[in-house]
């Protein structure tokens, strides 16, 4: 266009005044002072698998030394056209209550969310996932209540005593022997079984459970399996087991190393669960 049209030309037919065309000329060719911090933001996001916002993305910057404030790094988030997306969707509950077919154990924890020492009360549960194929699968973890470290998952197609088991088992080894944890469950059929309080006895575990129908007296693993199909899950088609398993196990180990905490400063599970016990 500089070809056809002389500088006169162009201004005459925008109607700017020399004076402005330099002074926008300028302000175009002026670095950006916000370039390298956009590079991480975007590097970040991704890393982050599109799950962070402003909040989140603040933490990581002030991490980098990046003097910018929460309110700065949400207008360069908007300006970069970042976002984050909530996949929600409804999916039918897993139930796992049939009446008291075992023992009913009592409800020690009452709510009361405020351990602050790893590995003293633990929390369990297990949710379902449709699959394409139309079959179930079926994912049973258990999380440590004072870091939100998810310490043991199993996944299966069937929703039985070995899938509780192969979680037990798998937290075997992360527990030391001089800790005696609470852990604390629905009543689902399976933890009312002799099978299941013989393990817990072997592992020197005290067992809780919440009332009947009463989804907040476990709300810590409640919350977690909401934001694995938020931020994981509800994403995919999932196939199979095989599939259902892959991601699973992906995401919990970004979860427990990678993914910070507003609640927790900022800091990974792993991270908080390591300086409290420091501390």
């Amino acid at each position: 266009m500089s070809v056809i049209f002389s500088l006169n030309d162009l201004l005459k037919r925008y109607g700017l005044s020399r004076s402005t065309y330099y002074e926008r000329l300028k302000h175009d060719t002026k670095p950006d002072k916000y370039e390298s911090v956009k590079r991480l933001i975007m590097k970040k996001f991704e890393s982050s698998k599109q799950t962070y916002g402003y909040r989140r993305m603040h933490f990581e910057t002030v991490k980098a030394d990046f003097p910018y404030c929460e309110e700065t790094i949400r207008k360069i988030m908007g300006k970069l056209g970042i976002k984050v997306d909530i996949y929600s969707k409804h999916t039918s509950s897993y139930h796992s209550y049939k009446g008291t077919v075992g023992r009913i154990a009592p409800n020690i924890i009452i709510q009361d969310f405020s351990e602050t020492k790893p590995f003293t009360v633990l929390h369990t549960d297990v949710t379902q996932v449709k699959l394409i194929d139309g079959k179930w699968g079926y994912i049973s973890s258990i999380e440590d209540e004072t870091s939100g470290e998810i310490l043991s998952v199993a996944i299966s197609n069937i929703p039985n005593k070995k899938l509780i088991r192969n979680t037990l088992m798998g937290l075997k080894n992360q527990l030391s022997t001089s800790v005696n944890p609470i852990i604390h469950s629905d009543q689902g059929w399976q933890y009312q079984m002799e099978e299941f309080r013989q393990q817990l006895k072997e592992l020197g575990m005290t067992q809780s459970m919440s009332r009947k129908g009463n989804c907040h007296d476990n709300a810590p693993i409640e919350s977690h399996f909401n934001l694995l199909k938020q931020e994981c899950l509800n994403r995919y088609k999932i196939k199979d087991i095989k599939q259902l398993r892959h991601l699973v196990y992906e995401y919990i180990d970004w979860y427990n190393n990678e993914r910070i905490s507003l609640s927790k400063n900022g800091l990974t599970p792993v991270e908080y669960r390591n300086q409290a016990i420091v501390v």
